[in-house]
């Protein structure tokens, strides 16, 4: 049986950057001031030990989701424990071990391999340790009492509907063709094929009705993965796809690409590379710095936004629920002021359905930069004319 801390459930706080806030009879903030966060009631905060475990430093938005939580929950009164495993697993089952032995009270884990976690976890679980499984579905092990996500098929969807409304397609005008090339994400990484799928299911009608085509052949998500999303791995892939397909001047129209790292990559091959002149459109995942540079720059068109601080303030008040004794449900929503949906039907980690609360990303362009980063608080903007991200 679990163990539970007396924790008071609610608090009141107040985090810079967040726009998902619990519901409050405050008054709003004046024009400029920052965003509410966290709220869920009352004035105590939390006791105890939290353990977080992030996968690397590698990628900026890691950085950003460890930071968040760390804040969120620090500031609600708990000690927090914060590991990065610099994409080993070997290290991430480790430092889960020592987060074990330390004495931590709820586990918080963003998995590297979704697939290698079961035995420590299960430790975990015999300890009477509650487990979260943030940001990438954890497999195999009945310890993981929660998941905390995004809609991820929903980020390919947006990709993908992008693309058409971008290029314009239409099932009944067969008269003008593009060609499009996949890229997608860390086979380990239980997220990357729904990104994948929810792009490559939306774009399916008109690659069967032949207005789009994949000149590489490339279309299993074996093909298209890139390990560890590995900026480099994604480059050398499209420089050989653009040697092979496109030397004799052949157009690429559209790069999808599941994540920034994966398109920063894409997008170097194309400068170097490419042979047409045509600046084809570009997908990506994160709002990463150097992305949302390209981004200003017309180098990349899109990417699927994920406030990641949100997630922290949906994690922060899942864990006091679960410390608390209750079991949340669907009732914890209502809590927030950004969208949040609670699952039971979708995430099966092969032990059964984990319960998942799932926020919706946002679509951010070269037009909406300053409205969906900037004026909401996540960035500001340099002298330079790019994004910053804060904090």
């Amino acid at each position: 049986m679990k163990k539970f801390l007396a924790l008071a459930l609610s608090l009141v706080m107040a985090l810079s950057l967040v726009a998902c806030g619990g519901s409050s009879t405050e008054e709003p903030a004046d024009e400029g001031e920052t965003a509410e966060s966290g709220e869920t009631g009352g004035e105590t905060g939390g006791s105890g030990k939290i353990g977080i475990a992030m996968p690397t430093k590698s990628l900026e938005r890691w950085n950003r989701d460890g930071s968040y939580l760390q804040e969120q929950f620090e500031s609600a009164g708990y000690e927090v424990e914060l590991t990065y495993s610099d994409n080993d697993v070997t290290q991430q089952v480790n430092d889960i071990e020592n987060l074990i032995s330390d004495g931590v009270d709820l586990l918080i884990v963003a998995a590297i391999d979704g697939e290698s976690l079961t035995t420590v976890l299960d430790s975990a679980d015999e300890a009477g340790i509650p487990v979260i499984s943030y940001d990438r579905l954890i497999m195999n092990t009945k310890a993981i009492d929660y998941y905390v996500s995004f809609d991820n098929y929903t980020v390919g969807v947006l990709q993908g509907q992008y693309v058409i409304d971008t290029l314009g397609l239409d099932l009944n005008d067969t008269s003008k063709t593009y060609n499009i090339e996949f890229t997608a994400g860390d086979p380990a990484d239980n997220n990357a094929p729904f990104f994948f799928n929810g792009a490559f299911d939306t774009l399916k009608p008109y690659i069967d009705a032949g207005i789009l085509n994949i000149v590489s052949g490339q279309t299993a998500f074996e093909e298209v993965a890139t390990a560890t999303w590995d900026t480099a791995t994604a480059m050398n892939r499209m420089q050989n796809i653009l040697a092979s397909y496109y030397s004799d001047g052949t157009q690429l129209d559209v790069a999808l690409c599941s994540n920034d790292s994966t398109a920063l990559g894409v997008t170097q091959a194309i400068e170097s590379d490419y042979a047409g002149s045509n600046q084809p459109i570009i997908t990506g995942q994160d709002g990463d710095e150097a992305n949302l540079k390209n981004i200003v720059d017309s180098k990349q068109s899109m990417t699927v936004y994920k406030a990641v601080a949100n997630e922290a303030v949906v994690t922060l008040a899942l864990a006091q629920a679960i410390l608390n004794g209750e079991q949340p449900g669907e009732e914890l929503t209502s809590q927030f002021d950004c969208e949040c949906a609670y699952d039971t039907s979708s995430y099966d980690n092969n032990t059964g359905i984990i319960p998942s609360y799932l926020l919706t990303p946002t679509v951010v362009t070269a037009d909406n930069i300053q409205e969906e980063l900037v004026d909401t608080g996540y960035y500001t903007m340099g002298s330079d004319g790019y994004p910053v991200a804060v904090g």
